[in-house]
Formats: structure tokens, C-alpha cells, sequence
């Protein structure tokens, strides 16, 4: 039987399946649910997984983990990558040896009631990789394949959905 995911939701399940080692975040509309869908299963997991104080921390956190080989994923809203700009352009040129994934949620229209962004510019700036996700299926299948193409490059690389396809609900 076929189960109703949320593009967040299908990221987290994605996550399992990666053989994530450390999952960061701050909460913020629309990414919070990769982390809140985790946390219940924290333990059974294995997985470090944690809110952190804000962005920057949550990165710098996910980074440590890619640096000594761990795959991790660090999720944030448009307006974090604000907050964690300065360790992101510097691990861009420094790399990692574990596959790292940068999961942004832009929310198009501002229907979180944050300011408009666009994260995509960010990541031309600090030429990191990114892949732009377009269907709740791409959400489960490019958390492998954006953890493939960090460890083949040795470097970070976005992950990037909107308000939509992270709320919205469709069959796995």
C-alpha cells in the first residue's frame, strides 16, 4: 500500500535511506518538518539529529561531521542561508570528505510571511552544486543522488524545494 509523503517528509525518508550519520537544522517554515519527522525516531535511528541555536551553528555542526567522513544534512529556510552565508562560502572552497547536503526551503510568494528569497543565487555566488527539486519523488531520490555528488566532488551541494513542495502531500 502506497503511503501519502510530504516533500519534507519524503527528505527524511530519503535521509534513512542515505545512511545519514548527523542531521541539523533551525526550525523555520517551510523545512522544519525534515527534522520534526526524524526526531521521533531518533534513537532507533542511530542518528545525531538536533535543533540547533540558529543557521550558522546548524551548519558549522553538519560540516564538523562531513569533515571527518559522516554523511550529514543541515535544513534551513531561505532567509537562514542569510545566517550561515559566511561558513558556507568558506567550506565551498575548503570541502569535506563526507558527503554533505545543504536542504533550503524557499518559500516563492511569501506565504511563511518571511521576506522573499531566492537561495539559488547563493549558491551560484559561492559555486556550490544545486539541485532543484520538483516533485515530493525528486525529494526522496535526489537526498541520494545530492550525497553521491557531494562525496564525488568533495564538497557541499544545496538541496533546494519550496513552501509547496515541502507541504505538499503525494503518494510515495
Amino acid at each position: 500500500m502506497k503511503k501519502l509523503l510530504t516533500g519534507n517528509e519524503a527528505i527524511a525518508k530519503g535521509v534513512i535511506e542515505s545512511g545519514v550519520e548527523v542531521v541539523t537544522g533551525y526550525p523555520g517554515t517551510p523545512s522544519t518538518e525534515v527534522i520534526l519527522t526524524l526526531l521521533p525516531r531518533k534513537k532507533e535511528l542511530g542518528i545525531h539529529i538536533e535543533w540547533s541555536v540558529n543557521e550558522k551553528v546548524a551548519f558549522e555542526i553538519a560540516a564538523g561531521a562531513a569533515w571527518v567522513g559522516k554523511r550529514a544534512l543541515v535544513t534551513m529556510k531561505m532567509s537562514g542561508v542569510n545566517v550561515a552565508a559566511d561558513s558556507l562560502a568558506s567550506i565551498a572552497y575548503s570541502g569535506c570528505t563526507g558527503g554533505l547536503i545543504i536542504f533550503v526551503a524557499d518559500d516563492p510568494g511569501v506565504s511563511a510571511g518571511m521576506p522573499e528569497e531566492d537561495s539559488r543565487y547563493y549558491a551560484k555566488s559561492m559555486v556550490i552544486p544545486m539541485l532543484d527539486l520538483a516533485s515530493q519523488q525528486e525529494c526522496l531520490d535526489y537526498v541520494k543522488l545530492a550525497f553521491e555528488i557531494s562525496e564525488k566532488i568533495g564538497g557541499p551541494i544545496f538541496l533546494r524545494s519550496t513552501t509547496d513542495i515541502s507541504h505538499v502531500a503525494s503518494d510515495e
